[in-house]
Parts: structure tokens; sequence; C-alpha cells
């Protein structure tokens, strides 16, 4: 059955009218818009749509979920019936990111560089849970791994393990092409200046603590100074602060020289320059401020790993609302790279994984069968790590199951980090997260993942009686 052009009318008018879109685009599930006010937005005329699934403003940019597939019928429509002309996604986040401070467009700005390289770390994480079951003593066998009583599986492993790393080895290398792009300039330019921080001519950042120990750090001789021959692998801050410094000068020099000049004069002079930067000032300077950091939140948690696990935990959803969340995937890359795994990733996952159990309670309370469905496809997409539609679909607008996942999202965080569980990577924010989580810590996890289901589901249902709410 076809979209109704009175549902998509219905639509344009609950946002304010034609004249209050500045920009649209859409993406696999969702219209995005750049309003001139959010403020005019009939939410309760949305939510009564039969096209729409849940709608939220994020980042300046006002989102109605509406669904794969038709949300293509929809976006095509409203193009005709408001004349405004399609758009695309970088053009409504420009028109939305006029809108913010300077933190939100700082938070927006690292969220615009992690975002696209996700699908990339994720797919790394869940390959690397197969090569820790695969090599993990004792999951199967009484202190043996697999490949340990089966050997004919060790190079299968190998293998897993080799694609899988790949993209952690060169992460560099992504943030690279990322944040260039992000800041202007080629994105072609960024992946070279990625790969040269982690050339394999240069020390190991990994092998960095032993090579100290040892005295046997590298170094150029630059005019009398000496540079730490090092490499920056998996660090996010020296390839951030590089991208940003080559995006610049490319661009200066796109502006100065002529056309016929600039292929041999614009990329070699900005690769030059920023490398000399990057390898003299840039790299050695973030490198501590990295370690500096790690080493803060790592003593935190440490001190107070009850409180920390309970406050990172409970506040997670709400970061997400803010777009803050995007911020700790540089915090995790981090530890990971630092320290061998994360702590803050695992409350990730069950913190998805709350908010799934509170729309599924929902889903029993519901009579409506527009929110009884919605509730149910959901709360299974958040239990597989897309929590969007569960939070702003269904918990947020009745506030009481939104609070119900903090709070045991918190509980479970607590649960988790006082023994001290951690992930080998980033994987899956939902159900399928155990196997990012080493092996030796996955009784715990799930200990913590049964907290972050049934508390949730007890408390929304629960609350919902006792008031005698009915939806």
């Amino acid at each position: 059955m076809g979209v109704k052009k009175q549902e998509v009318e219905a639509i344009v008018q609950a946002i304010g009218g034609k004249d209050n879109i500045q920009a649209a685009t859409h993406c696999v599930t969702r219209l995005r818009f750049a309003l001139k006010d959010e403020s005019i937005v009939d939410q309760e005329a949305l939510e009564k749509n039969d096209l729409v699934k849940g709608s939220f403003s994020t980042n300046g940019q006002y989102q109605v979920v509406i669904g794969q597939g038709t949300v293509n019928e929809v976006y095509k429509q409203i193009v005709e019936i408001t004349g405004i002309g399609e758009a695309s996604k970088d053009e409504v986040k420009d028109a939305a990111g006029k809108k913010l401070n300077p933190l939100q467009r700082a938070i927006k700005t690292l969220g615009d560089i992690f975002i696209p390289i996700l699908p990339a770390i994720v797919t790394a994480g869940l390959l690397m849970g197969i090569n820790n079951i695969l090599t993990g003593p004792g999951i199967f066998y009484d202190g043996q791994s697999v490949i340990d009583v089966h050997p004919q599986w060790a190079d299968f492993a190998d293998i897993i393990n080799l694609i899988a790393n790949t993209a952690f080895t060169f992460l560099p290398a992504l943030i690279g092409w990322s944040a260039v792009k992000r800041f202007g300039g080629s994105e072609l330019l960024g992946i070279v200046l990625g790969l040269m921080l982690v050339h394999p001519d240069l020390l190991n950042a990994w092998a960095y603590g032993e090579a100290e120990a040892a005295g046997t750090i590298p170094v150029w001789n630059l005019f009398g100074f000496e540079i730490e021959k090092v490499g920056y692998q998996g660090q996010v801050l020296p390839v951030l602060v590089s991208a940003y410094v080559l995006a610049k000068i490319e661009m200066a020099l796109n502006k100065r020289v002529a056309d016929a000049y600039k292929m041999l004069v614009v990329a070699p002079i900005a690769l030059l320059l920023t490398g000399f930067i990057a390898f003299i000032a840039i790299g050695p300077i973030t490198f501590l401020v990295a370690n500096a950091l790690t080493s803060a939140f790592v003593g935190i948690f440490d001190f107070a790993p009850a409180i920390g696990g309970l406050v990172y935990g409970t506040l997670y959803a709400p970061l997400v609302i803010t777009g803050m969340h995007h911020t700790f995937l540089a915090v995790d890359l981090q530890l990971i790279a630092s320290i061998g795994g994360t702590f803050l990733w695992p409350m990730l996952a069950l913190s998805n994984i709350a908010q799934g159990s509170a729309t599924l309670a929902m889903m029993k309370i519901a009579k409506d069968e527009k929110l009884k469905g919605l509730s149910m496809t959901s709360s299974i997409s958040a239990y597989l790590g897309i929590t969007e539609p569960a939070m702003f679909g269904v918990n947020l607008r009745y506030k009481y199951p939104f609070i119900a996942a903090m709070i045991g999202s918190g509980i479970a965080g607590l649960f988790i980090t006082i023994n001290a569980v951690r992930a080998a990577s980033v994987g899956v924010g939902g159900l399928p997260a155990f196997l990012s989580i080493f092996p030796e810590f996955w009784g715990s996890f799930f200990i913590g993942m049964a907290i972050a289901i049934v508390v949730p589901f007890v408390l929304t249902y629960g609350y919902a009686k006792i008031k005698k709410y009915e939806h």
C-alpha cells in the first residue's frame, strides 16, 4: 500500500509548515530536518500520524522516525509538497550546525568524525569476539582454549585475528580520512596522513613502554635535536590534531596557488609541513595528554569503581540525548590502545539493553495497537544496539520507562564495574555485546545483562500497574 499524500502533508504541517524548513534529507529510517524554529513543532500531531514511529531533536536536527523503505517515498513527497529541493546529509548538518553553541559544535564535530568509521570499528569488535571464543582458555575446556584442543583451528583463528585487528592497527588512517574530510580538506591526504603515523619504519606505539624501559627508543637527529621515531597505533588525539592542521594548510594553499601548479605544490607541501609538525610537536604533546587523560579516567574508576559505574551507567542514556555520547568513543579507543581494554563501553551496551527492556514492558502494558507495535520493534532494535526508536519513540515520550531504564542501567553498571569487566574492543552495543568482552569477565557481564533486562522491565511494568496507566 502506497503512502497517502494527506499523511505526508500532515507531517509538514506538524513541523511548522514548509516555511519552517531550512533543509531536509533522510537516512535509512528517519527524515532529518534543519528547522528555523523547533519550538513550533506539534509533537502530539506527529505522534498521531500513522506514518510516524517517533520523533526527536539532536545536534540541531529534528528527526522523524518513519521506517525503512517507506522513508524514501515520504521524503520524495515532502520535496514535491514543499518545493525545498533535495539536500545532502552534509548540507542539513551545516544548516543545523549554525544554531549550536561552541560546546555543541565541538561535540557535533566529534560525532561527524567518528560516526562514519563506526561500522569498521564495530565489525572489528565482532570479529575479535569470535577470535576470543577460539583462543580464550576455559570457555569450553578446562584451562584450555579451542585451538589448544583442536590445533587445526589455530591458523583459522589467526586469520580472523588479522582481519579484526586491521581497523585498530590502522585506526589513524580511518580517523585521518574522516577528520580531514570533516575539516574541509582532501580525505585522500587524510588517509596518507594516518598511514604515515603508523608507518612500519616507526617504533610501534604498543612497544613504546618496553623500549623506554630498555632505553632503546629510536630517534631522528634533526639539526641538533633528537626526535623520537615513534608510531601512533591505536591513538586518537595525535591524528585528530594533525588532521586539523593538514586541512587548514591545504585550504590555505588552495587559495593562494594557481590551478596549474596545485597538483605539484598543494599536497606535497601540506603533507610535508604536517608531517614535520606531527612528529616534532603534535605527536609527542598529544601522546602525553592522551596518556594523562587515560590515567585520570583509570584513576577515578580505580579509586571509586562503584560510584563511577553507577554514575556512568545511569547517565549514559541522557548523554545520548545531548549527543555527548559520541565523545566517549574516542575515550574507549584511547583506553583500548593504552591499557588493552575499555571499562566504559560495556556500560554503554547495558544501557542499550536497559532501554530495550523498558520498551518491551511498554509493549506488555500498551492497549493501543500502534504503540504496541512500535514498542515491540523498538525493543528488538535496542537489544541489537540501536536505541533511538526506543528512547525517542517510546521511553522519553512517557518518561517513567526512560527513568526505569536509567535505574536498571546504573545498577548494572555498578555491578560490572566493581567486578572490573572490560571489553577488548568496541562492538555491537546490545545483546551480542558479550562477544567484545574478555571471556574471563563473561560471568559478571551476563549477570549485568540480566540486571539490565529484568530491573527496567519490572520497574516500568510495576509502576504502570500501580498508577493504573493505560496507553
